[in-house]
């Protein structure tokens, strides 16, 4: 499997605390899932650490024995740099695709990027402490990470973290766009995205309201987050099947990358430019070719 933040599509997160770490996802238990996170963080209670450090010792043996093919892409998150510099001694660690970067900011990545990291381990810094929503930090730590920046696969923004911040929590029946959340996506995105960084939308806690999460993805979108963390395996198919596109949105986009196509043209009474649609037209052919047609509309009339 191809690793790019859009193929990433639901990143389940697991407690490394789990006994069960093989059989979800080297037994293919969520066969939709397309990549995880194997959590040594804040989902692990101190005294537990011990226990979860041994569980991902167990899982990476028998990762390395059973080898990558058709699995989901898999990441740590460690506690902090001197729990990651412990885990990249441990055998089998190769077989990972990389790591999340927990409380991630200016001042507190050296110490992850001076680590020793495998060729093929890829960082996802989290953004959730009170820098994230200061831009003039949130700059300076975009200017750090350009440095790396062929290291770094996407920017994970941690939602309850940040409304911990000010001392809140996600509504149980509103998006994360109808709050204070919205304000901080907005900005990260615009600190970040121009720079072609790829940037992770936060987790909605409540699991059950399967409509509400169709909603929030649908306005992830429309900031160009197009991955999405998961905390429950009910999440994944509604998250990834709201990257599917439209026909049209495909055919769309195929117009717009075709080399002897008009430089303006019209579609479904929207005007389409290709020279300022282009990268929204590559992202819709890479989500068509990952997470396929939702439906069966007819092909483009250019007009």
């Amino acid at each position: 499997m191809t690793l790019d933040a859009l193929s990433l599509g639901a990143t389940l997160y697991l407690p490394c605390t789990r006994d069960d770490l093989a059989r979800t996802l080297l037994g293919r238990r969520f066969p939709a899932l397309r990549s995880a996170v194997l959590c040594i963080e804040d989902s692990v209670r101190e005294a537990d650490v011990p226990h979860a450090l041994s569980n991902l010792a167990t899982f990476l043996r028998r990762l390395a024995e059973q080898g990558r093919d058709t699995l989901p892409h898999i990441f740590v998150r460690p506690r902090d740099a001197a729990m990651l510099e412990r885990i990249l001694l441990m055998p089998g660690i190769e077989q990972v695709d990389g790591f999340v970067i927990p409380k991630a900011h200016a001042d507190s990545m050296p110490a992850y990027t001076s680590l020793h990291f495998h060729d093929n381990h890829r960082l996802m810094p989290t953004l959730e402490t009170r820098e994230a929503c200061d831009a003039h930090e949130m700059r300076r730590f975009r200017d750090q990470l350009l440095g790396v920046q062929d290291r770094i696969l996407a920017l994970r923004i941690g939602g309850n973290d940040l409304l911990q911040l000010i001392g809140t929590r996600r509504s149980a029946t509103r998006t994360a766009y109808d709050g204070p959340l919205a304000t901080i996506i907005g900005s990260l995105v615009a600190t970040f995205a121009p720079w072609d960084f790829t940037l992770s939308a936060p987790v909605m806690e409540n699991f059950a309201d399967a409509a509400l999460l169709r909603e929030e993805v649908a306005r992830d979108i429309d900031h160009g987050l197009l991955t999405k963390t998961a905390i429950h395996p009910d999440q994944i198919a509604i998250i990834q099947a709201a990257y599917a596109v439209s026909a049209r949105q495909l055919a769309e986009a195929e117009a717009m990358l075709s080399g002897d196509g008009p430089a303006v043209f019209a579609s479904g009474g929207a005007m389409c430019e290709p020279a300022t649609h282009r990268r929204w037209a590559e992202r819709i052919v890479r989500r068509a070719d990952l997470f396929g047609i939702a439906d069966a509309l007819p092909a483009l009339r250019q007009a």
